[in-house]
């Protein structure tokens, strides 16, 4: 083997202080380590409690798949199966990866809409994602039951990749750059001053730290604790059936993904893995992870989830005479929004998390890695951080109950139709306005949004506020909530802001302040509303909002609900 893939001698002696420490070694530690070196930063520590890959990463089905969810996670999901093709050569350590082929199947009208849509968002980005007839997906796939298909859509270079081998590629490629690695070296507590981390506290000895990064994954939220910082997750159990080896179940079938039957479908050792994204989730570990979990095991759920495996054996009938092997169930942490959190932590300066992957951390590990290391390399977020950035989070999100409730619904969110006027179901009624009770006595159904119950649109007397059927086209209050617009536009309207940000800038210079952070001029007459937007040194926009002059010395901020911390944060 050439110089270029020798990996440095390991030291078990543990610095007493580094640039950067990581906690966590699955793989979203691992390739911000790696990514950290290919920037230049040299002096990096990664501390594992346990074993590399010991807490979810081991046990992930390895699926790299790219035409998935917006354009970042399409972005974040094509990064990482380039690099997963690229980081073998580099550092001499297999991936398993093997091009076998993506196929997802479209068995309703309303699916069909959804992946066509999806189809051009991806060829746009460059991916071969091609719609097929149920003829071509029988081809492909001969054990598969074909006659409620509409369609296939197939992208050819996609496959699988061995998770522990990649996360072990990364790790390599790290400690190849100076980078670090300790295993057995547990994370018990964070220090910081003056609003600052300053490192990090092992049974070993203490490490000063100018950043310290929290990828413990199922341990996110514990580590965050630790530093004052919410890192709202919750541990969902995830299943997956091992058959058998099957007849004509080969190594080149293409991944199937299913979404009315929940279900995903890859050849293992000759015979099936049916991996599970069910509607009614069960919650695991809701007082606190095993303090010595790891590569650990749950015990299977059958009654819960029985009438999933039954649904999932339709699309493969051979299976109901297949011998099981094994129903593995592991734990995966999920997000209230089912977004990663990923950034500086709003309340601690130089602490950065990248946990809570919503089962995607094989998948987009590779780009997240990528974008945390530039972020915290170049002191700011490289692509439009809204769905990702942790300072979206609330300290409500945090409640245990509350992550119980969500977690019942965001696993199978991955699997479910996400129309334009999508609100969750779980975890509801948190926050009311004071004119709850009159909203809904006038006929409003009531969307959500951080919390709150949003009056979304008013039905007529003598019609019931439900949605009737989601589609992709009109819904049934497309008019009524067209007469709200229209009386917006010509009439007056009364609009209840209760569920925006609002902030109060008063003093003596507030005016040459704000002025100094608004877009648009703010030296406005008392009583004038300002539409604005704040923007940052790289004509990058930070915040869209109104700023209302009361007073000579005083304004009102008001923005989305959700970027209260972000907007409190770019104004301080």
């Amino acid at each position: 083997m050439g110089n270029e893939t020798k990996t440095p001698a390991k030291s078990n002696t543990l610095p007493s202080q580094a640039q950067v420490v990581i906690i966590g070694g699955g793989v979203i530690g691992c390739s911000i380590a790696y990514h950290l070196t290919k920037l230049g930063r040299k002096d990096v520590v990664l501390l594992e409690k346990a074993q590399l890959t010991a807490g979810t990463t081991w046990h992930a089905a390895g699926l790299v798949v790219t035409p998935s969810g917006d354009e970042l996670s399409v972005e974040l999901s094509t990064y990482t199966v380039d690099l997963i093709k690229s980081i073998e050569k580099e550092t001499g350590q297999a991936t398993g990866f093997k091009d076998i082929g993506y196929l997802q199947l479209a068995c309703t009208t309303d699916w069909l809409e959804e992946r066509r849509r999806m189809a051009v968002a991806a060829r746009r980005l460059g991916i071969n994602y091609q719609e097929i007839s149920p003829a071509e997906v029988k081809e492909m796939w001969p054990l598969a039951n074909t006659d409620d298909i509409l369609a296939g859509f197939f992208t050819p270079e996609d496959g699988r990749v061995n998770p522990v081998d990649f996360t072990m590629a990364l790790a390599k490629g790290a400690r190849m750059g100076g980078a670090k690695i300790f295993e057995d070296t547990e994370v018990t507590g964070i220090t910081q001053e003056n609003g600052c981390v300053t490192g990090v506290v092992t049974p070993r000895r203490e490490i000063k730290a100018e950043i310290v990064v929290n990828c413990a994954g199922l341990w996110g939220r514990e580590i965050g604790k630790m530093a004052g910082v919410n890192v709202p997750l919750q541990a969902a159990e995830h299943y997956y059936l091992l058959t058998e080896p099957i007849e004509g179940v080969h190594a080149d079938l293409p991944i199937i993904e299913d979404f009315g039957r929940y279900s995903y479908f890859r050849e293992e050792v000759g015979g099936l893995l049916v991996g599970f994204f069910e509607p009614v989730a069960g919650p695991w570990a809701t007082n606190g992870i095993p303090k010595n979990f790891a590569f650990g095991e749950l015990k299977p759920d059958w009654d819960r989830m029985m009438p999933y495996v039954d649904i999932a054996m339709e699309r493969v009938p051979i299976l109901r005479d297949a011998g099981i092997h094994k129903f593995f169930c592991g734990p995966e942490s999920f997000t209230p929004d089912g977004g990663p959190l990923m950034g500086e932590a709003p309340e601690l300066k130089n602490f950065f998390v990248a946990a809570g992957l919503n089962s995607l951390g094989i998948l987009q590990g590779g780009g997240v890695g990528k974008i945390m290391a530039q972020w915290i390399v170049d002191g700011y977020c490289p692509v439009d951080s809204l769905h990702i950035d942790i300072a979206r989070c609330l300290p409500f999100q945090g409640n245990q109950q509350y992550l119980t409730d969500r977690t019942v619904e965001t696993l199978g969110l991955q699997y479910q139709l996400i129309y334009p006027n999508f609100a969750n179901e779980t975890a509801r009624e948190l926050r009311k306005t004071a004119l709850q009770d009159r909203f809904a006595k006038a006929g409003a159904y009531f969307t959500e949004g951080m919390g709150w119950e949003i009056p979304d649109w008013f039905a007529p007397k003598g019609k019931e506020a439900k949605i009737e059927s989601y589609s992709w086209g009109r819904q049934n209050w497309f008019e009524y909530l067209s007469e709200e617009h229209k009386a917006c536009r010509e009439d007056v309207i009364l609009m209840d802001l209760t569920s925006m940000s609002k902030i109060y800038v008063q003093g003596n210079d507030a005016e040459k302040v704000l002025n100094n952070i608004c877009a648009n001029d703010v030296a406005v007459p008392v009583g004038k509303v300002v539409y604005t937007q704040w923007l940052n040194e790289r004509g990058g926009m930070e915040a869209d909002l109104t700023v209302t002059r009361l007073a000579e010395d005083k304004y009102l901020i008001i923005s989305a609900g959700d970027f209260y911390t972000h907007d409190m944060l770019w104004l301080k």
